[in-house]
């Protein structure tokens, strides 16, 4: 591990002789990929250099202690050995973590996609009060949420709803938020006060970057249609809704919340991006569109990652068994336990292995 880490600070030293010359060329690519590893890099040569002048200190203090004879300073002298032993450990725990395989989207924006699953009005009810628990989530972490595109329903709902968040940690809050997520309350629509089971679907998706996804022109139907919002009224008088056809791949994206046709198009775009991004991440693995189906998969109850229950105030995160009685909070915006509690789950297996 080391002798890796050595190579590693050698890496780091020649990436920074170069990154003005790099910045200076103008080159997109090369500046952000060139960026990004020192961002991947620094930390743990930082963590390596303390845990090599830890090491030497501990060292120079057990030799020193060697050849004492005074009581009091062997004494002292022990103490000093004791607590280099302690940091180096520490350093080396923290080091083997560093070294964990990097996520490939962390640091990037991410795009969210939330869609009424089973449970009819209800689902839809669900998919409004999830898309305002992100909404609090976002803004507690200090990140940007701009909606993107999104079908109101009949009950103050979503239909859909389409989200970016922004901001360098927004991946690694919104990661695990992919999949269904169930909910048991006695619903708004309900007039014999009983308990419903409904679900909604949320879908998770690195927002890629122009210079991540080169688009076609000519790959691209455009289609373009008057906005209209629950119950199909009209919205405006003018052609502004936007309807993208991405043809290799049939992939459709349609955004209508703008009054201008433009904004709409450029939306759309950021939507597709990130799809066709995903999908090129998947193919990588030879998982072809699993990631998304594995989020998404059929919308049932019994597919949920989180079950949300009203009259126990209760939250259970089923992939890590994690049962909270504070769902009040949570929808609040808080979160963090439940996500912190994910990432630990995710370092645990990685570090052991899995």
């Amino acid at each position: 591990m080391f002798e890796q880490l050595a190579g590693l600070e050698a890496e780091l030293e020649g990436l920074e002789a170069e990154l003005s010359a790099i910045y200076a060329k103008g080159d997109r690519h090369a500046s952000r990929d060139a960026g990004r590893r020192h961002a991947e890099l620094k930390p743990v040569v930082d963590a390596y250099r303390a845990w090599r002048v830890t090491g030497e200190d501990l060292e120079e203090a057990r030799q020193m202690l060697a050849g004492e004879q005074d009581a009091e300073m062997r004494a002292f002298l022990e103490g000093e050995i004791a607590g280099r032993e302690a940091a180096l450990a520490e350093l080396e725990a923290e080091i083997r973590e560093l070294l964990l395989p990097r996520d490939p989207n962390e640091g990037r924006n991410v795009i969210v996609e939330i869609a009424g699953a089973e449970g009819g009005e209800e689902a839809n009810i669900w998919a409004g009060d999830l898309f305002r628990m992100y909404q609090r989530f976002a803004e507690a972490q200090g990140l940007k949420l701009e909606t993107l595109a999104g079908q109101l329903s009949d009950h103050g709902g979503y239909r859909d709803v389409t989200f970016a968040v922004k901001g360098e940690d927004a991946w690694r809050w919104f990661k695990y938020e992919g999949g269904p997520h169930r909910v048991q309350r006695v619903p708004e629509t309900e007039s014999q006060g009983r308990i419903h089971t409904s679900a909604a679907t949320v879908a998770v998706l690195p927002e890629a970057e122009e210079v991540d996804v080169e688009i076609d022109p000519n790959d691209l139907q455009i289609d373009v249609f008057r906005s209209s919002g629950p119950g199909g009224q009209s919205v405006n008088t003018t052609d502004s809704a936007v309807r993208m056809t991405h043809r290799p791949t049939g992939l459709v994206v349609s955004c209508q919340d703008e009054k201008s046709q433009l904004q709409n198009k450029e939306k759309a775009l950021r939507i597709l991006r990130a799809r066709l991004m995903q999908l090129e991440q998947e193919r990588q693995d030879d998982a072809l569109s699993s990631a998304r189906r594995d989020q998404v998969k059929g919308g049932g109850r019994s597919e949920k990652i989180r079950t949300y229950n009203f009259k126990e105030n209760r939250v259970t995160d089923h992939r890590i068994g994690l049962t909270l009685y504070a769902l009040d909070r949570v929808l609040a915006g808080g979160l963090e336990e439940i996500v912190s509690a994910l990432a630990a789950e995710e370092r645990q297996r990685q570090l052991e292995g899995e």
